[in-house]
């Protein structure tokens, strides 16, 4: 009852308001407090004021969106009358009209003795796993916990015996256990939305279920005991990967409707493709692939293949195949494009700015794909879906797929389409062979091939840029591109801050020849905004001549001879370059024709330091273009807390920046992106530039906080910044950019000096893996534990833990969470020592908790170990000479 003593403060007002909320809230023994902002302040004061009648309660809602639930739930148990419970959150919307979750994350143990309660809802809350105590509810007839984050259900879920309604959409669970099948009472089971691979035999001893959903999951088959569900009468499976379906499915007797819409099946049973209660459409049954052309349509019965995340490899037989990776990149390979069966493999990457020459003013949008084996010839074209993060807008843009020859990069032809469901956008391209793959944004480029006849040429983009060349402008046809970049008055008015500065758009010319034009090729720009032929002043006007990089801007005003229409400028050229119109009345124009071109190539970023709230020692850093700033705070808030974001810097696409510890803050130097005690990052504007790392102080603390701080510093890529990118310190290190305040709290007992003993416990050497691929040792999984922190549970579960024995590690290791952490990563790896795809497992639990900052460092270790064995490999001269290709790895 001590809770309570506050509530004057919280909710501005004492018992003595409580007669007046029960006349309006407490009637029938039914308590409806969620439809009021202030439900649960409401519920302390009734129970402060009549406690009485409050523990004679039969019904009672509240939201789980309530500031003060924490203190409510503490009550429950004293609510021994109780029948219907519901704690659902979704009541609060945020600024985008969304349903916000509520903060409820597990419920008080008495809560299981509350023998009365037959109806439990906790939808639309933060639970990760289920609370223990439901279990114990032994009257229990019907649960609801949709739209959580559960990841798996307990092993004795079967308990609750008088189960006839369970709904988990919208959940995440992989699995189910094996004692679901003992419900016996079970009449409705909801599943829909989750991540189900398949589902146990046990399902079919749900006898008396007349509805089950299992739509929206990633079932490949289901289980032939479905057939003994006399019961059911609707099944709804449509939505997920089905590449068969048993025919008995067809016998059962009170099946009314069976869904099996939008599915991958070629065939299906004659007995069900028959029944009028069975829905197909959208399943390739004979149907042309929507992102097929017509000649491919005729591949129906091409076998198809889904990978999981851990596969990195597939075989194409001369027979074709459609493959779907797990990142939702698609391959068609028709027949006959492999004479013979030919291994695949794949790969990401992360775009290194040193192999990854972006161009100027171009955009990354996806990481590296990379195709093995590398050189080999295709009978037929292979095409390629690439899914991209797409950019706010495509205006004066488009997308392209980018190849790299193991020599320099260059452009495919690319079509973009929109996935009916999901709405993503994907580049298409068709290629030949394979080597290293990415999806770009550019500036629209036209082009044209010139013959001696001549021809015309003009911008898509501003259908007023023409160029003209003449007959006899050339002896072989010669290639032609241009691009060009338009440049608002805004724009140039806030970076050069002369409000008469007016510029055209930039125009971008080049050809794939080297020899000059024989006779001279006429442009026409049109003239800066506010700037017609009557107004024109010609001392104002100067015509621009810039070099490939942008670097130099020289006046050739004088040098050319030009024209004037009402709206154009025209003048003629013999070589190409870029051009730029400009009218202002300056003198020294190209200086700040420079100055503009890098601040237009340049994105307004902030850089954010948050650490986790329960565990400060877990410090996420994160660089943001300035539009995205509040979305990603408001996405993090609940779990991190931190200072305000930077002050706004400007930086480039691709640039390389680090993340330096000062002031009694230290990171562990054996990170594979730690560079000279820096982290080091690499700016991409639609990529998260993001990672989480531990955090400690190099000194006993004894006690005290440590106040520090996290600075950000330019790298050496590109090699000039311009002077008012930066931001001016005190200190030798002229290209800092930002300094952010980290406060730790009093630093636990962490690991023994020995690797293989902490406090007392002792763990065997390890090898994960295998040599080829890499080994996990015992000292890596140490590093790893370093990092995992509060979320080891989350970590557990996705490791194929149970339930069961996470609470077992919990329990004989309480109050000492780094013993918790160990006892469940050494257990795990105890027991999938010899399974070779244990590391992959790791890594997809790590990404499926949420935790991609260990994935990525489990990901650099394995990738450093196989590295190792390639070298030492060819040190004994059993690796056969590497292709062309492969010496272009080497040499990235």
């Amino acid at each position: 009852m001590a809770e309570l003593l506050g509530l004057r403060d919280e909710c501005g007002e004492g018992a003595s308001g409580a007669p007046v909320l029960a006349g309006s809230c407490l009637a029938d023994n039914r308590l409806n407090l969620d439809v009021y902002p202030d439900g649960c302040c409401r519920f302390l004061q009734l129970f402060q004021g009549r406690q009485g009648e409050v523990v004679q309660v039969e019904f009672l809602r509240l939201s789980s969106n309530d500031h003060l639930l924490g203190t409510t739930l503490g009550i429950l148990p004293h609510l021994k009358h109780l029948k219907s419970l519901v704690l659902k959150g979704g009541h609060a919307r945020d600024e985008f009209g969304s349903c916000q979750h509520g903060s409820l994350t597990s419920l008080p143990p008495d809560v299981g003795n509350l023998r009365c309660l037959t109806h439990l809802d906790l939808s639309f809350n933060s639970l990760s796993t289920l609370p223990t105590c439901i279990l114990h509810l032994s009257s229990l007839r019907v649960l609801l916990v949709s739209h959580n984050s559960l990841v798996a259900l307990p092993e004795d879920f079967g308990c609750l015996s008088k189960l006839t309604f369970f709904s988990a959409m919208k959940n995440q669970l992989k699995d189910l256990p094996q004692s679901i099948g003992e419900l016996a009472e079970l009449q409705d089971l909801d599943l829909s939305e989750n991540a189900l691979e398949f589902l146990p035999e046990e399902v079919g001893n749900l006898h008396n279920c007349t509805e089950l959903d299992l739509s929206g999951n990633c079932l490949l088959s289901i289980p032939d005991s479905l057939a003994n569900l006399k019961s059911l009468r609707r099944l709804h499976l449509h939505s997920n990967l089905l590449v068969t379906v048993p025919a008995s499915l067809a016998s059962l007797p009170n099946l009314s409707r069976l869904d099996l819409q939008n599915n991958c099946l070629h065939a299906v049973p004659p007995e069900i493709q028959t029944s009028p209660f069975v829905h197909l459409r959208g399943n390739p049954l004979g149907e042309t692939e929507p992102s097929l052309r017509a000649d491919e349509s005729n591949a129906g019965g091409l076998q198809r293949l889904f990978l999981a995340s851990a596969e990195d490899s597939f075989t194409v037989t001369s027979e074709g195949c459609r493959v779907v990776l797990a990142c939702g990149i698609h391959f068609y390979f028709p027949p006959g494009a492999a004479s013979d069966p030919l291994r695949i493999c794949f790969r990401t990457l992360a775009p290194d700015p040193q192999w990854v020459k972006l161009r100027h003013h171009d955009v990354l949008l996806s990481r590296v794909l990379e195709l093995q084996p590398h050189g080999v010839t295709f009978q037929q074209e292979v095409q390629i879906w690439m899914p991209y993060a797409s950019p706010q807008t495509l205006h004066q843009r488009e997308v392209v797929v980018r190849t790299f020859s193991g020599q320099s990069w260059s452009d495919l032809r690319t079509t973009v389409e929109q996935k009916r469901k999901s709405k993503k956008h994907v580049a298409h391209c068709s290629v030949l062979h394979f080597s290293w793959f990415l999806v770009v944004s550019r500036l629209v480029q036209n082009e044209c091939k010139v013959p001696t006849e001549g021809t015309l040429l003009f911008s898509s983009v501003d259908p007023n840029i023409k160029v003209t060349f003449p007959p006899g402008v050339t002896e072989e046809t010669r290639n032609v591109k241009l691009q060009v970049l338009p440049v608002s008055v805004e724009e140039i008015e806030e970076i050069t801050a002369d409000a008469g500065c007016r510029a055209s758009p930039l125009l971008c010319l080049s050809q794939d020849s080297l020899v000059d034009f024989l006779r001279p090729v006429r442009i026409q720009l049109p003239l800066p905004p506010g700037v017609t032929g009557i107004n024109l002043d010609r001392s104002r006007l100067h015509l621009l001549h810039g070099d490939l990089e942008g670097q130099t801007w020289d006046d050739i005003t004088s040098q050319v001879l030009l024209e004037f229409t009402h709206l154009y400028a025209v003048f003629e050229v013999t070589h190409f370059s870029w051009y730029w119109l400009w009218y202002t009345t300056k003198t020294y124009i190209g200086g700040i024709a420079k100055k503009v071109y890098e601040r237009l190539r340049m994105y307004q970023v902030n850089f954010i330091a948050l650490q986790r709230r329960k565990d400060p020692e877990q410090v996420l850093l994160q660089c943001v273009p300035k539009n995205k700033v509040d979305p990603v705070l408001k996405k993090l808030q609940d779990r991190y807390q931190g200072p305000e974001p930077s002050d706004m810097v400007e930086m480039f696409e691709g640039e390389q920046f680090f993340a330096a510890f000062e002031r009694g803050i230290s990171i562990d130097m054996d990170r594979p992106d730690c560079v000279d005690g820096r982290l080091s990052f690499i700016f991409y504007s639609h990529l998260k530039n993001m990672k989480e790392i531990y955090v400690t102080s190099p000194v006993d603390r004894k006690g005290q906080a440590v106040k520090g701080q996290v600075s950000f510093y330019r790298g050496a890529v590109p090699e000039s910044i311009p002077e008012d990118a930066s931001r001016r310190r005190k200190g030798p290190d002229s290209l800092w950019l930002a300094t952010l305040p980290i406060k730790l709290p009093r630093l636990k007992p962490r690991w023994g000096a020995n690797p293989g003993t902490l406090n007392g416990f002792s763990f065997p050497p390890l090898n994960l893996g295998n040599a080829e691929t890499g080994y996990l040792t015992q000292a890596n999984l140490l590093s790893i534990a370093r990092r995992v922190g509060a979320d080891w549970q989350t970590i557990g579960l996705n490791l194929g833990l149970t339930y069961q024995q996470i609470e077992r590690i919990g329990y004989n290791n309480r109050e000492d969470l780094d013993k918790q952490i160990l006892d469940m990563l050494f257990s795990w790896a105890q027991q999938n020592s010899e399974d070779p795809d244990c590391v992959s497992k790791l890594i997809s639990a790590m990404k499926e908790s949420g935790r991609q900052d260990i994935a990525d460092e489990v990901e650099t270790i394995i990738e450093l170990g196989r590295q190792k064995y390639r070298e030492s490999i060819r040190r004994v001269g059993l690796e056969q000479e590497s292709s062309t290709e492969d010496s272009a790895i080497a040499m990235m």
